[in-house]
């Protein structure tokens, strides 16, 4: 077999369309995974509009990918065909700019992007950089394996840097593709998890996840039902509502912290008196491949898993509109 089935963009706002490509080869430091599965992501939209600087059409997006290596490229030694692996939105770093001279590739200045600055998950075969490359465990599916690769990392990585404490309070805004993931991981870690959303019929979905307590803001602002818990630590943004995340600054204690990982496109308003008692807004990048296969080994160890829908790859329209319009629930994946 010499080519494969991909779901390309071929022109800005056009639809997906499904193609055949020549497989291709794999060159220096690069390998070629055998796609099994690439979820969906919200910011799968960068390709389809054409809007991201310096995107290249046609395009076959997708930064979700979990596979196996089926061919290495010259200079790899990582890796091996057979090797169960994955790629997220990371795709590479060039190892020369000051944040990577610092060890800091998420920072890189000339950071590629998975499925923007080259060819992603939409397909039967996917060539990546070596250090774009994550181990994926035995105990993981690649369905579970992929949302795990944006969704999961964006929120462990995120949640184990923000310098919260076991026992400290950390509230997760919203229950969503982020969310529903976060509040997991926020229990699991050893956190008094705290769930916020909109909705008496979400708290139970929210304690199954692992939340201690659920706040729900149709019935008080998330700032009272904090503060009637006796404040926040900390509080991960993981639904991009501007309003909704601004109110929950005055539910955290005194040096809180509002970390942000989905980021509205309305800008946030928030009064400024209300930080001075040194609450501090922040937001957090991902990670990079060692950051996902740390994120892939802990969702292992603790029984953290995506809730999924499941597609073809001649589906990718119809889901990706679901995923665009909040149908799914709560992340949607494209097996070949």
């Amino acid at each position: 077999m010499t080519n494969m089935k991909a779901v390309q963009v071929s022109k800005a706002r056009g639809a997906f369309e499904l193609v055949e490509r020549e497989i291709p080869e794999p060159g220096t430091r690069q390998v070629r995974i055998k796609v099994e599965a690439c979820g969906i992501c919200h910011s799968d939209a960068f390709v389809k509009s054409g809007a991201y600087p310096g995107l290249v059409l046609p395009r076959i997006p997708g930064h979700e990918i979990a596979g196996r290596v089926d061919a290495v490229g010259a200079n790899v030694t990582a890796w091996r065909a057979g090797d169960r692996v994955g790629v997220g939105w990371h795709g590479g770093h060039c190892f020369e700019c000051n944040a990577c001279r610092r060890g800091l590739f998420i920072n890189c200045e000339n950071a590629l992007v998975t499925g923007i600055s080259f060819d992603g998950g939409y397909a039967e075969y996917v060539l990546a950089p070596t250090e774009a490359v994550a181990r994926i465990p035995e105990a993981l599916s690649a369905v579970d394996a992929g949302p795990l690769l944006c969704a999961g990392i964006t929120t462990y990585n995120a949640l184990r840097n923000s310098g919260a404490r076991p026992g400290d309070t950390v509230a997760v805004q919203g229950i969503g593709g982020l969310g529903h993931l976060a509040i997991q991981f926020a229990s699991r870690m050893g956190f008094r998890t705290v769930a916020i959303s909109r909705g008496a019929d979400k708290e139970a979905l929210a304690r199954q996840l692992g939340a201690h307590e659920y706040v729900d803001t149709q019935s008080l602002t998330a700032a009272e039902g904090l503060s009637k818990l006796g404040g926040a630590d900390l509080v991960l943004a993981a639904a991009p509502n501007s309003e909704a995340i601004a109110s929950t600054v005055n539910g955290l204690k005194s040096r809180g912290k509002l970390l942000i990982v989905a980021a509205p496109l309305e800008p946030l308003k928030i009064s400024a008196f209300g930080l001075l008692s040194g609450k501090t807004i922040a937001g957090w990048p991902s990670g990079t491949a060692i950051d996902s296969e740390d994120t892939l080994a802990f969702s292992a160890l603790t029984n953290v898993r995506p809730r999924v829908e499941v597609f073809k790859l001649e589906q990718a329209e119809e889901a990706f509109a679901k995923v665009m319009e909040n149908r799914i629930r709560f992340r949607a994946v494209l097996t070949p």
